[in-house]
């Protein structure tokens, strides 16, 4: 693998208008210091380099080719992309650092006291789409976001399998439960029904897969730690029972995007592991690339990344990375009944309590 110098050169002066950065020091309610652009960017950049090393040691066969680029209205980003390998028949690891003047109508929408500043945006995100139809796709992303006095972190890691091991499953949940237990104790049960509830496909009215965690506009502010669309949602009604949580400045939510960033490789590596041998045939391959075409239409949908990324002009292919390199739709299918096809549709395609899963446990 190819790693190219880093972006902090280019990263906006502080001087910059468009792009202001408040000048403050931290303290337990204050924000971002004069210096949060570069260590967020210079964790993004090493989050996509220990995941890189990590999963080209795990395909044992391919290594990522990398694309740096530049974004016409300020910033870039290294894309990685491994191809044809010996566990992934693709996937990517992009990191990106953009700013500019002009708000997209979809970070408007939510923060709308963000109009008339500048942006500065940066973040790690990953697909990987696995040759074995028993090895799953993950999908991890993790972000920060600055406008004027507007900051936050988001971001999220979810797994999407073909067929249903409940083990793998239950290993993702615990290993990002403690990761968030380790940083607060109520994360973990808000972030993991909200990751259920965002990705889903309501035109489907299914889940895309087991999920894992997902947060957004997390800026420390007083008030409740759900901040999604859904206040009536599982997520929205126990953050709500929460009641107002204590403040967070912004070290502590950086500590924890650190954290969950970490999680990722000891999350995925022992399923990938446990299951890029098994022997599979046509039937599995050809129920694979169909449940991929869900994955396409939640990406072109309803993903907020991709969103944000047309949006503000964004590099197509980076974007784009995301969609796998072959899949199918066919009309009207039916799993039969009585298959592993079938299970994955009746249980692990709605929300399950994975973290308290045993052997003994009884999953419906």
């Amino acid at each position: 693998m190819t790693v190219s110098t880093t972006l902090k050169a280019e990263t906006p002066t502080l001087e910059n208008p468009t792009t202001e950065n408040p000048k403050t020091e931290n303290s337990k309610n204050d924000g971002p210091g004069v210096d949060s652009r570069n260590r967020v960017s210079q964790f993004m950049q090493s989050l996509q380099d220990k995941i890189c090393e990590g999963l080209e040691a795990l395909d044992g066969k391919e290594t990522f080719k990398e694309d740096s680029w530049k974004r016409p209205g300020g910033g870039g980003g290294r894309s990685r992309v491994i191809r044809d390998g010996g566990v992934f028949e693709q996937g990517g690891v992009n990191f990106s650092e953009v700013w500019g003047s002009g708000l997209p109508p979809s970070i408007l929408k939510h923060r709308p006291e963000a109009e008339g500043h500048g942006f500065y945006a940066t973040g790690t995100s990953m697909v990987l789409h696995p040759r074995n139809p028993y090895v799953p796709t993950v999908h991890l992303n993790y972000r920060y976001f600055e406008a004027g006095p507007v900051w936050w972190f988001g971001g999220g890691l979810d797994l999407t399998p073909y067929y249903p091991f409940a083990e793998d499953a239950a290993h993702l949940h615990r290993t990002l439960k403690e990761a968030c237990d380790a940083c607060h104790p109520e994360y973990y049960s808000v972030f993991k029904p909200w990751c259920d509830e965002y990705f889903y496909l309501k035109h489907r009215q299914e889940m895309r897969g087991v999920g894992g965690i997902f947060f957004d506009y997390q800026d420390g502010r007083p008030g409740q730690l759900y901040r999604g669309p859904n206040p009536e949602g599982t997520a929205g009604q126990y953050s709500k029972g929460l009641g107002e949580i204590a403040p967070r400045n912004w070290e502590e939510l950086f500590a924890f995007v650190e954290k969950c960033g970490d999680a990722f490789l000891p999350a995925y590596e022992a399923i990938v592991e446990r299951r890029h041998s098994m022997e599979y045939g046509d039937r599995e391959r050809q129920f694979q690339l169909y449940r991929r075409g869900r994955y396409v239409e939640f990406n072109l949908v309803y993903d907020r990344g991709t969103i944000f990324g047309l949006q503000t002009n964004g590099r197509t292919e980076s974007i784009l990375m995301s969609l796998p390199p072959l899949v199918r739709w066919e009309y009207g299918y039916k799993p039969e009944p009585n298959t592993p096809e079938e299970e994955l549709y009746e249980v692990f395609l709605k929300p399950q309590n994975w973290a308290e899963w045993t052997p003994e446990s009884k999953i419906v």
